[in-house]
């Protein structure tokens, strides 16, 4: 399982991060797709990337399945988990815009430069579900986009695809996300003022210390409790300025929903943690990530593609931040 959050910085940056859920890695590393690098698209033309683009993937034969990524037109793309919900055709429809599971954010990252295009190009589009080569998988996902204006989100289901604006810039899981805008009206009490006393016949009550407004907030670690308290905390969370400190913003508010080892178990037994958090500062370029068993923030940038092959991933050093 996994939880996304976006917003913008007082500059008007944008910030899109993660935390990506599961009981187990596949060797993800952070990795830079140069301008001008040869995408290769099962059902569509081929093209170069129009776009750098950064992010977490795995390295498949030099092709990059993304979990998340940004590019250098500030646009960002993340995948969370959509079992159950998310339905793909099984074979490319004529007369459609055919794209698959996989190559979905590259596709998004490489191609476009604002969420109305991508919008834009998604009308008469296909996901359709097949794996990426032999002994993979297809991961059904749904998947939020965002840019400095805005985030959508989209799904595809039985019904088509759906693409949905999101008002509250945040992703979980299943179930839709009409639903769990609709289930944030649960909440609409909530606040983060500190609480007044109140008199309840002869009894005077005060509150303990802040927080008393936030009772009813979940704090699990189910789908809809993570959607309700991210947004909760993206809407509560002062803006900030420059790139430090929404940085340190953006871990804050993923640390919120983050998955501990122990808490939960996936149906097959192992338990579900949160192996990396991620952020995208569209301003820099940089990705920033740290990973459950190394707090430690590093980042890496579009620009340490630069003066690299173009038809090569580059595996830039990390830093620390």
């Amino acid at each position: 399982m996994c939880t996304a959050v976006r917003f913008t910085s007082a500059e008007g940056q944008m910030f899109l991060g993660r935390n990506l859920d599961w009981g187990c890695g596949y060797g993800e590393k952070p990795r830079v797709v140069p301008a001008g690098f040869p995408v290769g698209y099962r059902f569509m033309e081929d093209a170069p990337a129009a776009h750098a683009a950064v992010g977490m993937c795995v390295d498949v034969n030099n092709y990059p399945m993304f979990f998340d990524c940004g590019n250098d037109a500030g646009l960002a793309v993340a995948g969370l988990n959509f079992p159950g919900f998310a339905a793909y055709a099984d074979a490319p429809v004529d007369g459609k815009k055919n794209v698959c599971a996989y190559e979905f954010p590259l596709w998004v990252a490489a191609s476009f430069s604002s969420v109305e295009e991508v919008r834009a190009a998604l009308e008469g589009a296909v996901i359709v579900g097949v794996p990426a080569g032999e002994g993979l998988g297809v991961s059904y996902l749904h998947w939020i986009i965002g840019d400095a204006e805005r985030s959508i989100v989209v799904e595809s289901r039985a019904d088509g695809l759906h693409v949905m604006d999101d008002p509250v810039d945040v992703l979980a899981n299943q179930p839709s996300l009409e639903w769990h805008l609709e289930n944030l009206r649960s909440y609409v009490t909530v606040t983060n003022d500190f609480a007044h006393p109140a008199r309840w016949r002869g009894a005077d009550l005060a509150p303990y210390g802040a927080g008393a407004g936030m009772r009813g907030i979940p704090g699990d670690s189910y789908s809809p409790s993570r959607f309700v308290k991210a947004a909760y905390l993206n809407a509560s969370y002062p803006q900030k300025s420059g790139e430090k400190d929404n940085v340190i913003r953006m871990f804050r508010t993923l640390e919120g929903v983050a998955m501990v080892e122990g808490a939960a178990r996936l149906a097959g037994g192992d338990f579900e943690y949160t192996l990396y958090t991620s952020c995208f500062a569209a301003g820099s370029g940089h990705y920033y990530w740290s990973a459950y068993d190394d707090p430690a923030i590093r980042y890496v940038g579009l620009a340490d593609a630069a003066g690299a092959p173009v038809d090569r991933l580059v595996t830039p050093e990390p830093r620390l931040r």
